[in-house]
């Protein structure tokens, strides 16, 4: 009976043993099955960024530096003042503002179509207008035909009184005063800026990122032959200075002139 009894225990020690080792190796079979389960979530997790451009999407407005081009052809949105509503200014012969705005308004478009930009050619009250998004939006008028007197020449620049890009707003404007003064050789007629220029129409029904701005190229007076017999030169100051702007040039730079 001894004999049988130390053989029981002896096994029974030995039942013990493999259990709790048996428990043992399950608990790690089961930790590893977790941990094998859960490391391919993680590498599909990352594996599903690879080949996206985390890099930030360049806009029509976007320059690197200086001497970069906008990553995307810019857009750029020529107003042809009164085009087809009015005839605006009209003059005793018959010139009427309106044809000489959108003469010019039209070399300007070729001009900057040549320099590989996107421009649209507006009238006064285009439906386009509507949130109308570009890299920059320039309206063309001449002031009037009556002789005010002989300091009544020139030309003006206006933003919006209020806007959502004023740095950039503000850029387009200097650089459109400073190629306009070099191409064409008139003065800037700062003190005539009317409530009409600065509250134009078109700055509040355009897309509020969109800068804007309202030259007068001259009076239909005193600067009537620049205006009607050498428009190229008029264009020239004006796309000279949009591409001033959409190029981050120096506003000190004198600009090569277009080929005639």
């Amino acid at each position: 009976m001894t004999q049988e009894n130390n053989q029981k225990a002896t096994s029974s020690k030995n039942n013990g043993f493999f259990y709790q080792l048996k428990i043992i190796l399950g608990v790690a079979f089961v930790l590893a099955s977790l941990f094998s389960m859960w490391t391919p979530g993680i590498k599909t997790q990352v594996n599903s960024w690879e080949g996206v451009n985390l890099e930030p999407v360049p806009t029509k407005l976007e320059i690197k530096n200086e001497n970069d081009s906008p990553a995307l052809t810019p857009s750029v949105g020529i107003v042809a003042g009164h085009w087809g509503n009015d005839s605006g200014a009209v003059c005793s012969d018959g010139l009427t503002e309106a044809e000489v705005n959108l003469n010019i308004a039209t070399i300007v478009q070729k001009y900057l179509v040549e320099e590989g930009f996107e421009v649209d050619l507006l009238k006064e009250f285009d439906e386009d207008l509507a949130e109308y998004n570009a890299t920059a939006l320039i309206s063309i008028h001449a002031d009037s035909c009556d002789f005010v007197n002989n300091l009544a020449t020139g030309f003006k620049v206006a933003q919006a009184m209020a806007n959502k890009r004023p740095e950039r707003t503000t850029r387009l404007t200097a650089c459109l005063r400073n190629r306009y003064t070099e191409a064409t050789g008139l003065p800037l007629h700062s003190t005539s800026v009317t409530e009409d220029m600065t509250s134009y129409h078109a700055f509040s029904e355009i897309d509020e990122g969109t800068p804007a701005v309202i030259i007068e190229t001259g009076f239909l007076n005193l600067d009537r032959q620049l205006l009607t017999q050498t428009p190229e030169i008029v264009a020239q100051g004006i796309a000279s200075g949009i591409i001033c702007f959409i190029r981050n040039e120096s506003i000190t730079a004198t600009p090569e002139a277009f080929s005639q």
